[in-house]
Formats: structure tokens, sequence, C-alpha cells
């Protein structure tokens, strides 16, 4: 059986702030549907993902902010940071796993895979950490 993960949510306090942070990140709008006061669903998808992010009124009783840790890879972790800025998003310093699972500043020197991050936060304090998969090539 293969399982594919299409969206999650994540709770946020104002629904109209929120979506232009992620509009600044340059997610793609898929859905803003409000039929009815106190429901509003906003999907967006962040660009070459499979997997969608939702938020609005009425969906979860998590707290806003509540939602720690998500991770959005990117093959070029430099490029991304420098694009986000660019934009006018504020983003952590991209750091890089050393010994004893200690963070040291920049890049990992190998640009091993899933070994140099940066983290970003959304207007109520959900966490993003940007990781480097760069695409290997052959095999």
């Amino acid at each position: 059986m293969d399982y594919s993960l299409e969206v999650l949510t994540v709770p946020v306090s104002d629904v109209d702030v929120s979506l232009a942070f992620y509009k600044s990140l340059g997610f793609a709008v898929d859905v803003d549907y409000h039929p009815r006061d106190g429901f509003r669903v906003v999907q967006v998808t962040p660009p070459g993902s499979a997997c969608s992010i939702q938020f609005g009124e009425g969906l979860t009783e998590a707290a806003p902010g509540s939602a720690q840790a998500n991770y959005l890879v990117v093959q070029d972790l430099a490029a991304a940071h420098a694009e986000l800025v660019a934009r006018g998003v504020a983003v952590g310093e991209i750091r890089h796993k050393a010994p004893e699972d200690m963070l040291a500043a920049g890049l990992d020197p190998e640009r091993r895979p899933y070994a140099s991050m940066a983290v970003l936060t959304d207007p109520d304090g959900n966490t993003w950490t940007l990781q480097e998969v760069p695409r290997t090539t052959g095999g």
C-alpha cells in the first residue's frame, strides 16, 4: 500500500496575515474557500512540492503557533536562503551538523544531504526548517 502525504494543517490566528506570509515565500494559492462566517480554508503549495499546507478558520483546535519542527527540503540552501531574504522574509542563519550533534555556522563543507539547515517562522510562531538535500545524479 502506498501512502501520499497531501496536506498539513497549520494553526494560525489571522488567515489574511498568514496568506500574505506564505505568498511571500512563493507558495502557490490553490484554494481560498470561505462559504460562511466562522469557516475558511486556505491551501497553499510550496514550489515543486506534492504536499500542500492548509490553514484557516474553523479547521483545527490546535493553538496558533503550535506547529513546530516542520521541514521544507531544498536542493540548494544558499540559493533558497538568498531568494527568501530578497523577498523580505526573515530567515535564520545557515547552520550545519557538526560532530557530536552540534550545529556550526554556514553550509556543511561536504554538502551532505540533511546536514545544512536554516529556520524560518510564520507570523504565529509555527516553525519551518529549510533543509538541504542536493539532487543526486546517476543511479
